[in-house]
């Protein structure tokens, strides 16, 4: 007995809430389509009623056709055809409805959850790999959107169904009803087995689904890598481990489903037999009808596939409801903070031709569940100057420029944007991201034109400023040279371009942001020194009043800094270009 207290008092303490929190969480979004969702009851029982009526309506043509009856015929067979009609108007009309409200719901969720990883906070959100995400935002949506009909709408169109399909029993023959109903005490317990695992089996099935996703999507990402290392055998024994895992799975929850599923069915059937042993035995004492004796043996059925469609309702939920959670576990991320916003975007046009500076003042700083980064790092950077960030690979550059952008934020000291014409100071974060033009390391290329990556930045540029840009950053030659220009599209994560093509294109679209502050991410690396040097200074002559950042390794950037900061350690130290050149080598 205390084992049974003990399971009912955890799922009190937590797995009964979290279900009830899922399946509100999916019921807010019938409520939202309540109108819709209305309608499709409605034709759902009508279609129901249709079909009981139908039924009876075949018994009196029977009854007709054998000579109980004669006159009623040609009524009943008008009526029947009618109903038919009628009954397959409604479920096309029903269908459609359902495809609509299908389509918005998923759409609309996925958009919530795509804005909602937008706007959440970079640090836990970077904890889920991008291949888990993708599978929540498809195949989680996806069975949620499905429930928003597929749950409380269904249920009670099987409920009306199956009280319609009693009732026309017990009129015609109560003991008929009470064989018809000797498969519910069965039925509840198969799916009371089938339950207990259901919502278990689905999240594994989810999370083994996510992993073979997971794997498929880093792979084709790094397939020039895994084709150049000579790795493609490797991999794809790897991925037949990861589909034996989601295999295992599956087909354990399939063993359960099918065991349970072949009870039913067992159970159906020997009711099945029974009223119809019940049925013939009454026709033979000449109590009922043909016609009634088909009826019966059609609510038989319709009874039986009615109590077992409700009894499947729950397990769907509960499936739907594992999905949900999931989605929910994404979209209940702490989230940024943009109150600022405005305050930032006004601040950012009064002081867009002075420019601003940056200061970071003794800064500690680590990731969650790691050691620290840093420790009281401070450094400065005005506009018209060149400030570069030197280092190790792995000691910070790249995380004071995330701590610049605010989307990770110091754990002390502080990080502040003052605008030099107004005074105005504003701490970093979300809100003043707007102040920055980033250009990370790598390629960030999207899938488009030329132009349509450059005007990413800037929606409105028109095609006489991309051209500046590219002029700029030495890109205009090989620009013109594609076959389309501008209008060339790009291949995936800017195939087809040399690393050095794609930096100066990074470096122009981040120039078109017009942005106060210009932060270089080992953006001019794959470029020669003669180019590097020359972008960097076109950089400065035409962007007057601009602040630039830079990280790098090379000691050909230097030369043109006004301050170096080395990273090492936890600390950011000013060094004289002379010291650092003299260590650059052993970065």
């Amino acid at each position: 007995m205390s084992r049974w207290r003990k399971k009912i008092q955890k799922l009190r303490n937590g797995g009964l809430r979290q279900l009830l929190h899922e399946l509100s969480w999916i019921g807010s979004y019938t409520y939202r389509y309540r109108k819709a969702v209305l309608w499709y009851i409605c034709l759902g029982v009508l279609s129901t009623a249709m079909g009981l009526g139908a039924s009876v309506l075949s018994k009196n043509i029977v009854d007709a056709v054998t000579g109980y009856s004669g006159s009623a015929l040609l009524p009943a067979a008008v009526f029947y055809v009618g109903m038919q009609l009628l009954r397959i108007g409604i479920n096309a009309w029903s269908g459609r409805i359902s495809a609509k409200i299908e389509v918005r719901v998923d759409q609309e969720i996925r958009a919530e959850v795509f804005d909602k990883i937008m706007e959440s906070d970079w640090e836990p959100m970077s904890q889920y790999h991008s291949g888990d995400l993708l599978n929540r935002v498809d195949n989680d949506v996806a069975s949620v959107s499905a429930s928003v009909l597929g749950w409380i709408p269904d249920s009670i169109t099987r409920v009306l169904q199956f009280l319609g399909t009693l009732g026309i029993i017990l009129y015609y023959d109560p003991t008929l009803a009470a064989l018809a109903l000797a498969s519910a005490p069965v039925t509840l317990l198969v799916s009371r087995t089938l339950m207990s695992k259901m919502r278990q089996y689905n999240r594994k099935m989810r999370e083994a689904s996510s992993r073979v996703m997971m794997f498929n999507e880093e792979s084709f990402q790094n397939i020039q890598a895994i084709k150049s290392f000579g790795l493609g055998d490797l991999y794809g024994r790897r991925l037949r481990d990861v589909q034996a895992d989601y295999r295992k799975v599956r087909l354990e929850y399939n063993k359960i489903s099918i065991t349970a599923s072949s009870v039913m069915s067992l159970t159906g059937t020997v009711v099945t037999i029974a009223c119809f042993g019940w049925g013939v035995y009454r026709l033979w004492g000449g109590h009922i009808s043909y016609g009634t004796m088909i009826l019966f043996l059609q609510m038989a059925g319709n009874l039986s596939a009615s109590f077992g469609a409700l009894v499947k309702l729950v397990p769907s939920a509960i499936s739907a409801a594992t999905a949900a959670g999931r989605i929910i576990a994404i979209t209940e991320l702490p989230r940024e903070d943009r109150s600022m916003d405005e305050v930032a975007r006004q601040m950012l046009e009064e002081n867009r031709d002075q420019g601003v500076r940056v200061e970071v003042r003794d800064v500690d700083f680590g990731y969650r569940g790691g050691g620290p980064v840093m420790e009281g790092a401070s450094l400065t950077a005005a506009p018209g100057e060149i400030v570069a960030l030197v280092g190790p690979s792995g000691e910070g550059k790249t995380t004071m420029l995330r701590l610049l952008l605010g989307i990770v934020l110091p754990g002390k000291g502080s990080i502040t944007v003052t605008g030099l014409k107004t005074g105005q100071t504003m701490e970093a974060g979300a809100s003043t991201r707007r102040f920055f033009a980033y250009v990370p390391q790598g390629s960030t290329m999207f899938a488009g034109t030329v132009a349509e990556n450059l005007r990413l930045m800037a929606q409105e540029a028109t095609e006489e400023q991309l051209w500046d840009a590219l002029e700029q950053t030495c890109a205009a030659g090989f620009v013109r040279r594609l076959p389309e220009g501008l209008n060339s599209p790009l291949l995936e994560g800017g195939g087809g371009l040399s690393q050095g093509q794609l930096q100066r294109l990074s470096i122009a679209r981040a120039i078109l942001a017009d942005a106060p502050v210009l932060l270089l991410d080992e953006a001019t690396s794959a470029l020669d020194v003669a180019t590097e040097r020359k972008v960097l200074r076109n950089i400065l002559k035409a962007q007057r009043g601009k602040t630039v950042i830079v990280t790098t390794h090379r000691p050909s950037v230097l030369s043109i800094c006004s301050r170096v900061y080395q990273i090492s350690g936890c600390r950011v130290e000013l060094q004289t270009r002379e010291e650092v050149e003299a260590r650059i080598a052993d970065f």
